[in-house]
């Protein structure tokens, strides 16, 4: 196995510069690794990191920093987990079949693969090593494998044990008793009272779901999942979006804050959620958490501001209590003695305004400046925590025993070409530095590679007090007008007002044209009601419906769309009689809630309860079976 001498070199402080575009850069190869999951050995001697662009993961040795060698897989690595003694190293590969490589570490070779389920992610093994637990994004479950059988134990319709809707990242208690799966999005309507992202909680013993716990009102985005080594909390890295209220500026947070909340991992209940950001300067994208072996500290990679944030878990925690102590004393005094105090995960109403306190951590935690873009993963090792920064195909090792701040050194992990511009477009696209304050970037809203975050967000383009369901941006520049209403002649010009009234800024063009290629060159993720790549049985005679229902005039392949407006009659209250353009139905699975205001949480509610006068495709004649059928078929675009 060749060793390839890894570059020590001082850290970037380019990271905000305006980038300068070359015309042969578009015509580059592309060539990179993306570093985007990341776990070290027991020792700390050693460090694997999945190269999802590469398809490829890196082996690292922390005495000598070297990297030593790669091994190749099969698909776009997602996740890592090792056994304890370090002997085989177990890697989940994107796909609509998704797969788990079981890699033998000694040898550096995969030795065998088994089925997972569609868009395999976040593998976390059971304390004894016996059992794999796999979140499969796109098909909204979990599979359960038994390592020594190399077989799955929990068999479906769905393939494993169904949870809430894209399930990303997972962590176990130390006990082995509960698995924690942080849903990516929000499940439901985008109309309803509240609009939040859940952790669904998994009993191992009774092999299904023990409890769904909401975090706060607006959030989304869920990246991270930990298990404090203690086995008493949970630490979850999500958004906090502020999406009630009219996008007319960014100070204080008014649009996105960014979040870690904290379960109590024996009552399965939400503590509180603290805000990660400073009063005047935004913590964007919280992506990968971990806590140091000791648990004094958590660990936080912001992936939109390059930075990590250290904090000092035990103050957090004193400082919550304290809160709440006096929370509840003050309304036990205004009650005559009779209230009670708590944080009410799944009611509308919360007594604690930390999730509203952009200050709350002063003095108890510290932000770290990274060397490289967008950090999505991390490993600590001891006191040193090593972050992959996916964009600039490096590392950043940030000792936090050091005194008085953390010492900070640039790793690289292998050659980096020059950026394509799609590739500073998808950067850039990512990247919270060009955003006022800090705040928020455009995946903010987009995430998952430009889709959508399930809220309703009042935008100022066609007036203020009518919020809309955010758009997926895929095929955008191909399907003008742009936004649910066509106020925008096009993506070019959504990209550019995207600058200037969401991110509040002025910046080149050369940037927006950068975006603009990342925006074209995202591709379709084929739908998981898709048998084989092929249409269903059932999608098959949904398409003959699909015809017969009148659905085909307005939807037109390929794009299923007539790039056209319509008044359908789904408009209510001020949007009663307003034309809506045309979506296209392309990856619409993907993309509920459904209609301008995400009161439809299915596609068969599109086409029943929000269709009773047929101005949406003649539907009313329909039988149910003939409904479904159609659903099927829609869906599977």
């Amino acid at each position: 196995m060749s060793k390839t001498s890894l570059r020590l070199v001082g850290c970037i402080a380019a990271i905000g510069t305006i980038l300068y575009l070359t015309p042969g850069s578009l015509a580059m190869g592309e060539n990179y690794l993306s570093p985007s999951a990341m776990i070290a050995d027991n020792q700390g001697k050693t460090l694997y990191v999945a190269e999802a662009a590469a398809k490829q993961v890196g082996v690292f040795d922390t005495e000598s920093n070297t990297v030593t060698g790669t091994i190749d897989v099969p698909a776009e690595p997602t996740g890592l987990a090792l056994t304890a003694n370090g002997a085989y190293l177990y890697v989940t590969c994107a796909g609509p079949q998704g797969h788990l490589c079981v890699i033998e570490t000694g040898a550096d070779r995969i030795i065998r693969q088994t089925p997972a389920g569609y868009g395999a992610c976040s593998p976390v093994l059971s304390p004894d090593g016996s059992m794999l637990y796999v979140c499969n994004r796109f098909t909204n479950d979990v599979s359960v494998i038994n390592i020594e059988q190399n077989k799955s134990v929990i068999r479906s319709a769905a393939g494993g044990i169904a949870v809430l809707r894209e399930p990303v990242a997972a962590d176990i208690t130390p006990d082995g008793k509960w698995l924690f799966v942080g849903n990516h999005l929000p499940a439901g309507p985008a109309d309803a009272g509240i609009v939040a992202c859940k952790v669904s909680v998994i009993d191992t013993e009774a092999m299904g779901i023990d409890a769904s716990i909401s975090l706060p009102n607006g959030s989304t985005a869920v990246q991270g999942v930990v298990v404090s080594p203690d086995g008493r909390y949970v630490y979850v890295t999500h958004i906090l979006a502020r999406y009630t209220l009219p996008t007319t500026q960014l100070e204080r947070g008014w649009m996105n804050t960014n979040a870690l909340s904290i379960i109590d991992a024996k009552s399965r209940q939400l503590i509180d959620t603290v805000l990660l950001d400073d009063v005047d300067y935004g913590a964007a994208n919280p992506w990968a958490v971990a806590c140091t072996s000791d648990g004094k500290y958590i660990c936080v990679t912001h992936a939109g501001t390059h930075e990590l944030s250290v904090i000092d878990a035990a103050a957090m925690l004193d400082k919550i209590k304290k809160h709440h102590d006096s929370a509840k004393s003050a309304q036990d005094s205004a009650r005559g003695g009779q209230g009670q105090y708590g944080y009410v995960s799944d009611s509308a109403t919360s007594y604690s305004t930390i999730p509203n306190e952009l200050s709350f951590l002063y003095g108890i935690r510290q932000r770290v400046k990274l060397c490289g873009n967008g950090p999505r993963a991390l490993a600590v090792v001891g006191s040193k925590v090593y972050v992959a920064e996916y964009f600039t195909d490096s590392m950043t090792l940030v000792d936090i025993g050091t005194k008085p701040k953390p010492k900070v050194t640039a790793l690289t992990l292998g050659a980096t070409p020059e950026m394509t511009v799609k590739r500073k477009g998808e950067m850039l696209f990512n990247d919270a530095s060009v955003c006022f304050q800090r705040w928020q970037s455009c995946a903010s809203c987009h995430p998952g590679g430009g889709r959508v975050d399930g809220l309703n967000w009042d935008l100022l383009n066609d007036g203020i007090g009518n919020p809309k369901n955010t758009k997926s941006l895929l095929l955008a520049h191909k399907t003008p007008p742009a936004m649910i209403t066509g106020v925008r002649g096009g993506a070019e010009v959504g990209v550019r007002m995207g600058f200037k009234h969401i991110l509040f800024t002025v910046r080149p063009e050369a940037e927006s044209v950068a975006i603009d290629q990342y925006l074209k060159s995202l591709k379709t993720v084929p739908s998981p009601y898709l048998v084989n790549g092929k249409l269903s049985k059932s999608a098959r005679r949904g398409r003959r419906v699909f015809k017969k229902a009148d659905c085909a005039s307005c939807h037109k392949r390929p794009l299923y769309t007539d790039l056209k407006k319509y008044d359908v009659g789904t408009g209510k209250d001020r949007e009663e009689g307003i034309e809506f353009d045309t979506p296209t139905l392309v990856e619409i699975w993907r993309t509920a809630p459904y209609l301008y205001d995400g009161r439809a949480t299915t596609m068969k509610d599109v086409l029943t309860i929000y269709n009773s006068d047929d101005k949406h495709g003649t539907t009313s004649n329909l039988t149910e079976k003939q409904i479904n059928d159609l659903a099927e078929f829609v869906l599977s675009q």
